[in-house]
């Protein structure tokens, strides 16, 4: 998945527990330990904007975009790794 969610490490930083965040944000404990753990595929902009709400926080600082290496891409460069040559050949 090339989005990460960062949402345990903001609540450590802010010291809330998951308890407190669901009374706060108004959403259920099951739904914050997906989110927490990064077991969903979607998140609504009403949940997000509650979280972000409670945790004086912008969607950047749980949300996190990672760029997946494709086979033979070189994700630095963003371009193509140049092809190995076998030994001996030049």
């Amino acid at each position: 998945m090339a989005i990460i969610l960062r949402l345990d490490r903001v609540m450590a930083d802010r010291k809330v527990s998951l308890n407190e965040l669901s009374r706060k944000a108004g959403i259920s404990t099951v739904n914050l330990s997906n989110l927490k753990t990064g077991k969903v595929k979607a998140i609504r902009f009403s949940t997000l904007e509650a979280v972000c709400r409670e945790l004086c926080c912008q969607p950047g600082d749980i949300l996190e975009y990672q760029a997946e290496e494709e086979p033979g891409e070189d994700i630095v460069s963003g371009g193509s790794k140049p092809p190995r040559q076998e030994e001996g050949k030049s």
